[in-house]
Protein backbone atom coordinates (compact mmCIF):
# COMPACT_ATOMS: atom_id res chain seq x y z
CA UNK A 1 0.00 0.00 0.00
CA UNK A 2 1.26 3.46 -0.54
CA UNK A 3 2.01 5.62 2.28
CA UNK A 4 1.87 9.40 1.74
CA UNK A 5 4.48 11.55 3.59
CA UNK A 6 2.33 12.95 6.70
CA UNK A 7 4.25 16.42 6.37
CA UNK A 8 5.19 18.12 3.09
CA UNK A 9 8.07 19.49 4.45
CA UNK A 10 9.68 16.43 4.52
CA UNK A 11 9.73 15.95 0.78
CA UNK A 12 13.68 14.98 -0.37
CA UNK A 13 15.48 18.54 -1.62
CA UNK A 14 15.37 17.32 -5.27
CA UNK A 15 11.89 17.11 -5.43
CA UNK A 16 11.55 20.75 -4.06
CA UNK A 17 14.14 21.80 -6.71
CA UNK A 18 12.46 19.97 -9.01
CA UNK A 19 9.14 22.03 -8.53
CA UNK A 20 10.74 25.20 -8.20
CA UNK A 21 12.31 24.27 -11.59
CA UNK A 22 8.79 23.35 -13.01
CA UNK A 23 7.38 26.77 -11.58
CA UNK A 24 10.97 29.24 -13.38
CA UNK A 25 11.68 27.50 -16.35
CA UNK A 26 8.56 25.79 -17.21
CA UNK A 27 6.28 28.09 -16.11
CA UNK A 28 3.52 25.71 -14.80
CA UNK A 29 0.33 27.45 -13.09
CA UNK A 30 -0.02 26.97 -9.25
CA UNK A 31 -3.03 24.46 -10.15
CA UNK A 32 -0.23 22.34 -12.11
CA UNK A 33 2.27 22.54 -9.37
CA UNK A 34 -0.25 21.27 -6.14
CA UNK A 35 -1.02 18.35 -8.37
CA UNK A 36 2.73 17.41 -9.46
CA UNK A 37 3.64 17.76 -5.49
CA UNK A 38 0.52 15.80 -4.37
CA UNK A 39 1.94 13.08 -6.49
CA UNK A 40 5.67 13.30 -5.59
CA UNK A 41 4.56 13.24 -2.08
CA UNK A 42 2.98 9.98 -2.61
CA UNK A 43 5.77 8.54 -4.57
CA UNK A 44 8.61 9.70 -1.46
CA UNK A 45 6.21 8.44 0.72
CA UNK A 46 6.46 5.07 -0.71
CA UNK A 47 10.08 5.63 -0.88
CA UNK A 48 10.68 6.12 2.48
CA UNK A 49 8.55 3.47 3.49
CA UNK A 50 10.29 0.89 1.43
CA UNK A 51 13.61 1.90 2.70
CA UNK A 52 14.65 3.47 -0.35
CA UNK A 53 15.61 6.96 -1.91
CA UNK A 54 15.17 8.81 -4.85
CA UNK A 55 19.52 8.18 -5.64
CA UNK A 56 19.14 4.44 -5.12
CA UNK A 57 15.69 4.01 -6.74
CA UNK A 58 16.15 1.48 -9.37
CA UNK A 59 13.98 0.42 -12.11
CA UNK A 60 12.22 -3.21 -10.95
CA UNK A 61 11.50 -0.37 -7.48
CA UNK A 62 9.79 1.61 -9.97
CA UNK A 63 7.65 -1.41 -10.97
CA UNK A 64 6.96 -1.95 -8.20
CA UNK A 65 5.36 1.31 -6.92
CA UNK A 66 2.86 1.07 -9.93
CA UNK A 67 1.97 -2.10 -8.78
CA UNK A 68 1.13 -0.94 -5.64
CA UNK A 69 -0.79 1.89 -6.04
CA UNK A 70 -2.84 -0.11 -8.80
CA UNK A 71 -3.35 -2.86 -5.83
CA UNK A 72 -4.52 -0.02 -3.87
CA UNK A 73 -7.67 0.53 -5.67
CA UNK A 74 -6.08 3.95 -7.86
CA UNK A 75 -7.71 4.42 -11.21
CA UNK A 76 -5.99 3.74 -14.20
CA UNK A 77 -5.67 7.68 -15.17
CA UNK A 78 -4.52 8.23 -11.71
CA UNK A 79 -1.76 6.06 -11.12
CA UNK A 80 -0.38 7.31 -15.31
CA UNK A 81 -0.82 11.03 -14.15
CA UNK A 82 1.53 9.91 -11.06
CA UNK A 83 3.70 8.03 -13.16
CA UNK A 84 4.50 10.96 -15.85
CA UNK A 85 5.09 13.31 -12.57
CA UNK A 86 7.50 10.38 -11.31
CA UNK A 87 9.29 10.41 -14.78
CA UNK A 88 9.38 14.03 -15.03
CA UNK A 89 11.00 13.88 -11.40
CA UNK A 90 13.65 11.55 -12.72
CA UNK A 91 15.01 12.89 -16.17
CA UNK A 92 15.51 16.03 -14.01
CA UNK A 93 17.62 14.62 -11.62
CA UNK A 94 20.01 13.02 -14.11
CA UNK A 95 20.15 16.48 -16.14
CA UNK A 96 20.96 17.61 -13.20
CA UNK A 97 23.53 15.60 -12.47
CA UNK A 98 21.82 14.29 -9.43
CA UNK A 99 22.12 10.66 -10.30
CA UNK A 100 23.57 9.06 -13.47
CA UNK A 101 20.84 7.08 -14.93
CA UNK A 102 17.09 7.37 -14.96
CA UNK A 103 15.47 4.35 -13.08
CA UNK A 104 11.78 5.03 -14.88
CA UNK A 105 13.48 5.05 -18.59
CA UNK A 106 12.33 1.49 -19.36
CA UNK A 107 9.40 1.29 -16.60
CA UNK A 108 6.00 0.03 -18.97
CA UNK A 109 3.36 2.89 -18.97
CA UNK A 110 0.00 3.02 -17.95
CA UNK A 111 -3.03 2.47 -20.31
CA UNK A 112 -5.76 4.17 -19.27
CA UNK A 113 -9.26 2.69 -21.24
CA UNK A 114 -10.43 5.45 -23.69
CA UNK A 115 -13.40 7.12 -21.23
CA UNK A 116 -15.16 10.50 -22.06
CA UNK A 117 -17.72 12.13 -20.74
CA UNK A 118 -21.24 12.03 -22.49
CA UNK A 119 -23.02 15.33 -23.58
CA UNK A 120 -26.42 16.82 -22.33
CA UNK A 121 -28.62 16.72 -25.18
CA UNK A 122 -30.11 20.68 -25.81
CA UNK A 123 -33.30 20.13 -23.89
CA UNK A 124 -31.11 18.86 -20.58
CA UNK A 125 -29.05 22.01 -20.78
CA UNK A 126 -32.24 24.45 -21.31
CA UNK A 127 -33.63 22.58 -18.62
CA UNK A 128 -30.84 22.78 -16.24
CA UNK A 129 -29.73 26.40 -17.49
CA UNK A 130 -33.49 27.47 -16.54
CA UNK A 131 -33.38 26.05 -13.05
CA UNK A 132 -31.49 28.70 -11.07
CA UNK A 133 -34.69 30.73 -9.99
CA UNK A 134 -34.85 33.96 -7.99
CA UNK A 135 -33.12 37.15 -8.37
CA UNK A 136 -31.38 37.44 -5.33
CA UNK A 137 -26.98 38.02 -5.78
CA UNK A 138 -26.20 34.20 -5.71
CA UNK A 139 -29.03 33.37 -8.01
CA UNK A 140 -27.49 36.10 -10.02
CA UNK A 141 -23.73 34.82 -9.96
CA UNK A 142 -25.42 31.32 -10.18
CA UNK A 143 -27.14 32.09 -13.34
CA UNK A 144 -24.28 33.85 -15.45
CA UNK A 145 -21.95 31.19 -14.41
CA UNK A 146 -23.82 28.23 -15.81
CA UNK A 147 -24.73 29.97 -18.87
CA UNK A 148 -20.90 31.29 -19.08
CA UNK A 149 -19.45 28.06 -18.81
CA UNK A 150 -21.66 26.35 -21.85
CA UNK A 151 -21.50 29.30 -23.59
CA UNK A 152 -17.63 29.46 -23.94
CA UNK A 153 -17.03 25.38 -23.35
CA UNK A 154 -14.34 27.18 -20.60
CA UNK A 155 -12.82 24.62 -18.08
CA UNK A 156 -13.82 25.97 -14.52
CA UNK A 157 -10.58 27.20 -13.32
CA UNK A 158 -10.70 29.45 -16.28
CA UNK A 159 -14.07 30.29 -15.19
CA UNK A 160 -12.80 31.31 -11.75
CA UNK A 161 -10.07 32.97 -12.65
CA UNK A 162 -12.20 35.33 -14.90
CA UNK A 163 -11.13 38.85 -13.92
CA UNK A 164 -13.16 42.21 -15.07
CA UNK A 165 -10.90 43.49 -17.71
CA UNK A 166 -10.61 39.50 -19.43
CA UNK A 167 -14.28 40.25 -20.57
CA UNK A 168 -15.04 42.85 -23.55
CA UNK A 169 -19.29 43.05 -23.67
CA UNK A 170 -18.91 45.51 -26.97
CA UNK A 171 -17.62 42.80 -28.75
CA UNK A 172 -18.85 39.60 -26.75
CA UNK A 173 -15.22 38.17 -25.79
CA UNK A 174 -13.62 37.18 -23.45
CA UNK A 175 -9.78 36.56 -22.99
CA UNK A 176 -9.25 32.98 -21.31
CA UNK A 177 -6.04 31.73 -19.49
CA UNK A 178 -5.93 28.26 -20.14
CA UNK A 179 -3.06 25.27 -18.81
CA UNK A 180 0.50 26.65 -18.96
CA UNK A 181 -1.20 29.77 -19.05
CA UNK A 182 -1.95 29.83 -22.41
CA UNK A 183 -4.14 32.81 -23.49
CA UNK A 184 -6.82 32.42 -25.91
CA UNK A 185 -10.22 34.91 -27.12
CA UNK A 186 -13.54 33.15 -27.21
CA UNK A 187 -17.05 34.52 -28.27
CA UNK A 188 -20.12 34.35 -25.48
CA UNK A 189 -23.57 34.93 -26.97
CA UNK A 190 -25.91 37.49 -26.19
CA UNK A 191 -27.79 35.22 -23.09
CA UNK A 192 -24.74 34.82 -21.34
CA UNK A 193 -23.57 38.57 -22.01
CA UNK A 194 -26.90 39.63 -20.83
CA UNK A 195 -26.73 37.76 -17.87
CA UNK A 196 -22.91 38.90 -17.04
CA UNK A 197 -24.11 42.24 -17.27
CA UNK A 198 -26.92 41.85 -15.04
CA UNK A 199 -24.72 39.94 -12.55
CA UNK A 200 -21.64 42.63 -13.13
CA UNK A 201 -23.51 45.38 -12.72
CA UNK A 202 -26.19 44.04 -9.97
CA UNK A 203 -25.60 41.52 -7.91
CA UNK A 204 -21.76 41.11 -7.51
CA UNK A 205 -22.24 44.83 -6.42
CA UNK A 206 -24.54 43.38 -3.33
CA UNK A 207 -21.43 40.84 -2.79
CA UNK A 208 -19.02 43.23 -2.83
CA UNK A 209 -17.02 44.33 0.82
CA UNK A 210 -16.79 47.82 1.53
CA UNK A 211 -12.99 46.48 1.82
CA UNK A 212 -11.61 44.39 0.27
CA UNK A 213 -9.13 41.48 1.16
CA UNK A 214 -6.89 40.75 -1.38
CA UNK A 215 -6.93 43.00 -5.22
CA UNK A 216 -7.36 39.86 -6.56
CA UNK A 217 -10.51 39.59 -4.84
CA UNK A 218 -11.48 42.83 -6.46
CA UNK A 219 -10.76 42.33 -9.79
CA UNK A 220 -12.70 38.99 -9.90
CA UNK A 221 -15.94 38.32 -11.98
CA UNK A 222 -17.66 35.81 -9.86
CA UNK A 223 -17.47 36.41 -6.28
CA UNK A 224 -18.46 34.15 -2.75
CA UNK A 225 -20.89 35.65 -0.57
CA UNK A 226 -18.18 36.59 1.55
CA UNK A 227 -17.28 39.17 -1.35
CA UNK A 228 -14.05 37.31 -2.39
CA UNK A 229 -13.11 35.22 -5.44
CA UNK A 230 -15.29 32.07 -6.41
CA UNK A 231 -13.17 28.76 -5.94
CA UNK A 232 -13.29 25.85 -7.94
CA UNK A 233 -14.44 23.78 -5.03
CA UNK A 234 -17.85 26.38 -4.73
CA UNK A 235 -18.19 26.31 -8.34
CA UNK A 236 -18.14 22.61 -8.16
CA UNK A 237 -20.84 23.11 -6.01
CA UNK A 238 -23.05 25.08 -7.93
CA UNK A 239 -22.89 22.72 -10.85
CA UNK A 240 -23.88 20.65 -8.67
CA UNK A 241 -26.51 22.23 -6.49
CA UNK A 242 -28.69 22.76 -10.08
CA UNK A 243 -27.37 19.25 -11.22
CA UNK A 244 -29.81 17.83 -8.53
CA UNK A 245 -32.36 20.17 -8.54
CA UNK A 246 -32.73 19.04 -12.57
CA UNK A 247 -32.36 14.81 -12.05
CA UNK A 248 -28.80 15.39 -13.97
CA UNK A 249 -26.49 14.94 -10.92
CA UNK A 250 -25.05 11.64 -12.20
CA UNK A 251 -24.00 13.19 -15.56
CA UNK A 252 -23.03 16.64 -14.90
CA UNK A 253 -19.73 18.28 -14.44
CA UNK A 254 -18.47 21.70 -15.70
CA UNK A 255 -16.30 19.26 -17.66
CA UNK A 256 -19.79 17.63 -18.89
CA UNK A 257 -20.64 21.22 -19.86
CA UNK A 258 -17.50 21.98 -21.84
CA UNK A 259 -18.00 18.57 -23.96
CA UNK A 260 -21.79 19.48 -24.29
CA UNK A 261 -20.42 23.23 -25.70
CA UNK A 262 -18.25 21.62 -27.71
CA UNK A 263 -20.29 18.66 -29.39
CA UNK A 264 -23.59 21.33 -30.11
CA UNK A 265 -21.22 23.23 -31.62
CA UNK A 266 -20.34 20.40 -34.28
CA UNK A 267 -23.95 19.35 -34.05
CA UNK A 268 -24.86 22.66 -35.73
CA UNK A 269 -21.88 22.73 -38.29
CA UNK A 270 -19.12 24.53 -36.71
CA UNK A 271 -15.52 23.78 -37.84
CA UNK A 272 -13.46 20.91 -36.12
CA UNK A 273 -10.35 24.21 -36.26
CA UNK A 274 -12.80 26.56 -34.87
CA UNK A 275 -13.95 24.63 -31.92
CA UNK A 276 -10.74 23.23 -31.19
CA UNK A 277 -9.08 27.14 -30.79
CA UNK A 278 -12.32 28.15 -28.47
CA UNK A 279 -11.34 24.36 -26.15
CA UNK A 280 -7.93 25.83 -26.20
CA UNK A 281 -6.08 22.21 -27.48
CA UNK A 282 -2.69 22.14 -28.74
CA UNK A 283 -3.43 19.14 -31.07
CA UNK A 284 -6.89 18.80 -33.40
CA UNK A 285 -6.88 15.01 -32.59
CA UNK A 286 -7.76 16.16 -28.75
CA UNK A 287 -10.33 17.92 -30.20
CA UNK A 288 -11.62 15.16 -32.15
CA UNK A 289 -11.49 12.55 -29.44
CA UNK A 290 -12.84 14.93 -27.13
CA UNK A 291 -15.96 15.66 -29.31
CA UNK A 292 -16.48 12.13 -30.17
CA UNK A 293 -16.28 13.71 -33.65
CA UNK A 294 -16.25 9.59 -35.18
CA UNK A 295 -14.54 8.67 -38.55
CA UNK A 296 -17.20 8.12 -40.05
CA UNK A 297 -18.87 11.44 -40.01
CA UNK A 298 -15.18 12.91 -40.79
CA UNK A 299 -16.25 11.04 -44.13
CA UNK A 300 -18.88 11.66 -44.69
CA UNK A 301 -18.75 15.43 -44.44
CA UNK A 302 -15.86 14.75 -46.45
CA UNK A 303 -17.91 13.25 -49.12
CA UNK A 304 -20.26 15.70 -49.52
CA UNK A 305 -18.32 18.77 -49.16
CA UNK A 306 -14.86 18.02 -51.42
CA UNK A 307 -15.74 18.06 -54.99
CA UNK A 308 -13.16 15.14 -55.80
CA UNK A 309 -13.96 13.47 -52.75
CA UNK A 310 -15.59 10.53 -54.81
CA UNK A 311 -13.51 10.35 -57.91
CA UNK A 312 -11.09 7.87 -58.94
Amino acid sequence: MVKPLDDENLLPLEIEEFLSWMVSERGRSANTLAAYRRDLVGYSGWLAAEGLGLRTVGRGDVDRFVQARRAGGAAASSVARQLAAVRMLHRFMVDEGSRPDDPTADVEGVRVPAGIPHPLTEGEVGRLLDAVTGADPVAQRDRALLEFLYATGARIGEAVGLSMDDVDFDHRLVRLFGKGSKERIVPFGRRAASLLEGWMADGRLSLAPERWARRGDQEAVFLNTRGARLTRQAAWAVVRKYGDATGLSDRLSPHVLRHSCATHLLDHGADLRIVQEMLGHASISTTQVYTKVSQERLWAVYRQAHPRAERA
